[in-house]
């Protein structure tokens, strides 16, 4: 398993943050989205996604060599699934396919 992104913070690290209106939220709502690949990832692709980690709302990114997977972690409140697949694709991987989750 490889693991590409920060360190988990703690979620009192993100208890409260400002909105474009200046009141306080609360909350985040994080979802994981699994996509299968097929071309094995080069050092190219992997630096883009690398550089990926810096999109705003997404928070972390695991790929399973073995099952050929790479599963997402992004705040959906910034994100969608169409959109994370995009940038992904934008980095050079093959994305072939979305899983479903149990």
């Amino acid at each position: 398993m490889l693991y590409i992104g920060r360190v988990r913070i703690g979620c009192e690290a993100f208890s409260t943050f400002p909105t474009f209106r200046g009141e306080a939220r609360t909350e985040m709502t994080t979802v994981d989205v699994v996509f299968r690949y097929g071309q094995t990832p080069g050092e190219p692709e992997m630096r883009a996604l690398d550089n990926l980690r810096e999109v705003y709302g997404i928070r972390r990114i695991l790929f399973k060599e073995r099952e050929r997977t790479v599963r997402v972690e992004y705040d959906a409140t910034r994100l969608n699934e169409p959109t994370v697949a995009a940038l992904l694709r934008r980095t050079g991987l093959d994305v072939t396919e979305k899983l479903q989750l149990i």
